[in-house]
């Protein structure tokens, strides 16, 4: 049985930094892409950032372009997502999740295309 499991999370003051981690188990992830996705109250789930399978390529939502960092470790079937410069705004519960399709290079940030989820962490970010 698949399971996705992140931590990290947790309340930080603006400016602040948080590293959050998922940890996968199951089967081996290493040949497919990974994400992490966050949803606020009464908001649809956004993308946030997509790594792929060999950690070479990766992606990011505009809004946390240069203050989010994606990476993985394959070796231990984890992916992380380090967050600095945090602000109000990233306040919301952040989910990672496995891409559909194993190989591929350059994944998107649709939703639609990752069958794997974990429960989220929550991060609150205090003004």
């Amino acid at each position: 049985q698949v399971q996705l499991v992140e931590s990290g999370g947790g309340l930080v003051q603006a400016g602040g930094s948080l590293r959050l981690s998922c940890a996968a188990s199951g089967r081996t992830f290493g040949s497919y892409a990974m994400g992490w996705f966050r949803q606020a109250p009464g908001q649809e789930r956004e993308f946030v950032a997509t790594i792929n399978w060999s950690g070479r390529s990766t992606s990011y939502a505009d809004s946390v372009k240069g203050r989010f960092t994606i990476s993985r470790d394959n070796a231990k079937n984890t992916v992380y997502l380090q967050m600095n410069s945090l602000r109000p705004e990233d306040t919301a519960v952040y989910y990672c999740a496995v891409h559909r399709y194993s190989g591929v290079y350059y994944p998107t940030g649709r939703l639609s295309d990752y069958n794997y989820w974990g429960q989220g962490t929550q991060v609150t970010v205090s003004s």
